[in-house]
Formats: C-alpha cells, sequence, structure tokens
C-alpha cells in the first residue's frame, strides 16, 4: 500500500495540449523541462506524441538525454544557455543548444553545420543577446551564412499579466530580428498564456509549458491533471490546550479529532502550509493543523470520525493546484516542480 503518491491523468494532458494548438494554430515545442514539471518527462512526452508536435523543451542536455533514452526521437531543445566550455560535450549529444553570447556562438560555429537555436532577451534579462545590443551586429556577421541556425525566439516575462509588455517586448524581438538581417526557419516565443497572441513577427512554434500540466495561464484554464495523494497513518482525540506538531504553533482551542497524513515537505508540501494550508479528507477540506513536518502533516477534523489508511488529496479535488499555491504564498510551478522524488507516479 503506497504512504502517498501522485497520479497524473494524460488524458487530460494531451486536451489540455490540443485545446492549446486550436488556439495557438502552429505546431508545438512543449516545454517538458524539470521533469515536465514533475510528472515524468518520458511518460509525458510520449503521451504528447498524439499532437505531432515538432519537438519538444527541455533546460540541460541531460534532460534531453533521458528522453532519448526514452525512445523520443524528435528534435529536443535544451533552453539553459550554453556555455563555450560545453560546446564539444554537447555536440555529441544529439539535442539543439540555445545560444545566447557571441563567445558561444563562435565555438559552436567553428564546428560545422550543426542545428541550434539563438536566445534574444527583449526584457527578461535572464539570457541571450540583449535586443538592442552592438554585439547584434557583430552576431549578424557570424549568422550571414550559417547553415545551422535553426531557430531564434525570445521569452516573455509578463504574458499572463500584461499584454502591454508582450507587444513591448514583439516590437523589440522584431528589431532585433532586422539587425540580424534573416530569418531563420523556426521563430517561436507563445508560451502558456500567449497562446492567442498574434505578434508582428510571425511565429512558427509554440511553447506551452504550465498550462499542458493544469496550470492556470492568465485567462485560460486548463483540465486539471495532477492529484497529489497520502494517507492517514494517525489518528488521535486531542483535549482543549493540547498542541500540535514543533514549536507548538498550534494548540487546540477545543477538544478535536487529529489525523496524521502521510506527506511532508520532503515530498514537496510546502511548510508555509502550516496552519493556514487545507486537504481534502472523507468529502471535506480539513485544515492542517501545526507545521508541515519532513514526512508527515496533521489535520484537524473537529468531531468527524475517519480510518486508518483513507485517502487525503493534497491538490487535485476541492484543494486545486491553484488554491493550494495562493495559499502557500506561490505559483502552481513551484508546487508541481517541488514534489519529491519518493512519491510514485501513478499514470
Amino acid at each position: 500500500m503506497m504512504r502517498a503518491w501522485v497520479e497524473v491523468d494524460l488524458d487530460a494532458l494531451v486536451r489540455n495540449a490540443r485545446s492549446y494548438v486550436s488556439r495557438a494554430s502552429r505546431p508545438l515545442l512543449p516545454m517538458v523541462k524539470a521533469n515536465a514539471y514533475g510528472l515524468g518527462a518520458v511518460p509525458v512526452a510520449r503521451a504528447l506524441e498524439a499532437v505531432e508536435p515538432w519537438g519538444y523543451g527541455v533546460a540541460t542536455t541531460e534532460e534531453g538525454g533521458a528522453l532519448r533514452r526514452g525512445g523520443i526521437t524528435r528534435p529536443i531543445v535544451a533552453f539553459s544557455p550554453l556555455l563555450p566550455d560545453d560546446v564539444n560535450r554537447v555536440v555529441g549529444s544529439g539535442i539543439r543548444p540555445v545560444i545566447g553570447d557571441l563567445g558561444t556562438l563562435r565555438a559552436w560555429l567553428a564546428l560545422g553545420p550543426l542545428p541550434f537555436h539563438l536566445e534574444i532577451d527583449t526584457g527578461m534579462s535572464r539570457a541571450g543577446l540583449r535586443w538592442d545590443d552592438g554585439e547584434l551586429g557583430a552576431a549578424a556577421g557570424l549568422l550571414a551564412d550559417a547553415e545551422g541556425w535553426e531557430g531564434v525566439f525570445t521569452h516573455f516575462h509578463s504574458a499572463d499579466l500584461s499584454p502591454g509588455s508582450m507587444r513591448q517586448q514583439g516590437d523589440r524581438f522584431k528589431l532585433a530580428l532586422d539587425r540580424l538581417g534573416r530569418r531563420p526557419a523556426l521563430v517561436h516565443y507563445a508560451n502558456s498564456a500567449a497562446a492567442r497572441w498574434v505578434g508582428p513577427v510571425a511565429a512558427d512554434l509554440a511553447r506551452p509549458g504550465i498550462y499542458l500540466y493544469g496550470g492556470n495561464a492568465g485567462a485560460e484554464i486548463p483540465e486539471s491533471v495532477v492529484a497529489v495523494r497520502a494517507r492517514v497513518v494517525g489518528l488521535r482525540r486531542i483535549r482543549a490546550g493540547d498542541t500540535v506538531s514543533y514549536a507548538a504553533s498550534c494548540r487546540a482551542t477545543r477538544d478535536t479529532n487529529i489525523a496524521t497524513v502521510a506527506i511532508g515537505y520532503a515530498d514537496g508540501v510546502p511548510r508555509s502550509l502550516g496552519n493556514v494550508g487545507s486537504f481534502e479528507l472523507d468529502g471535506r477540506l480539513r485544515p492542517i493543523a501545526g507545521r508541515v513536518t519532513m514526512d508527515m502533516t496533521m489535520l484537524d477534523l473537529g468531531d468527524d470520525p475517519s480510518q486508518l489508511g483513507s485517502v487525503a488529496t493534497y491538490f487535485g479535488a476541492a484543494p486545486t493546484l491553484e488554491s493550494q499555491a495562493v495559499a502557500a504564498g506561490t505559483i502552481s510551478y513551484e508546487l508541481l516542480t517541488s514534489l519529491g522524488d519518493r512519491l510514485p507516479r501513478v499514470y
């Protein structure tokens, strides 16, 4: 009997992908980095084959290698910027690197016509050649006859919050492409929240991420994909004045029943949910009593009974992924990618 586990509805995942395709009207480059946002990159990618994506996006070449070993043959783009010292290691991996500086660009081009994608920084200030930097002129000279230059992209910083910011970044992206002097075969910029956006540069691919996995993307609300469950492993009746968990941060104001569920912060339940979050158990929301501990979390049942072995839901039912993220003071991305390795994924 599993103490705790993650249920992944691959059919819902594929329906979300089809819904996104219907709005974006272009092939997908689904983001399956961070082990497909914690859900299992190989099973997720295999399921997404149903929508015939152009390829898959990962963060590292190691993640791309795991997909290759899992039988994925479509193109894979590693979005963490390539470093000059890693060029020779990456070249034999069969993974397309992302390049965002002149030194790495020169080193990669020296190896021959190998595919790569160029990143343009239009306001994220994280990686890539800046849209207004003088280095774009030097890059244009290097790229003029670069056969391996397959794609170019930028990354929106506030697509879910500010359409105006997308317009600004789109205009900057266009200026950068104009300065580079040629357009590669693949342009991409739309993330989950930007599926419907049509910018000043026509896009060939779209890069959905959180929407596929059941996280809201601005006004776009997907189907739920993930449920995290844990079993009740302890039951006790406590009296008014008794304390619960470390630092006695919860003190009962009445006689009440406490259920201990076998999941904690080592499994990805944030400590910030202590005394503010809730689980669903026996058809009702049950507040977390006291601090979340490494392996267990206590729930206040009031006068309701429960049974050992009963199943509580961390999110995926009454506590949704989004509502639990808000209670924890974080975002859905972090809850998903924090799910611990010791939780079996059940598809």
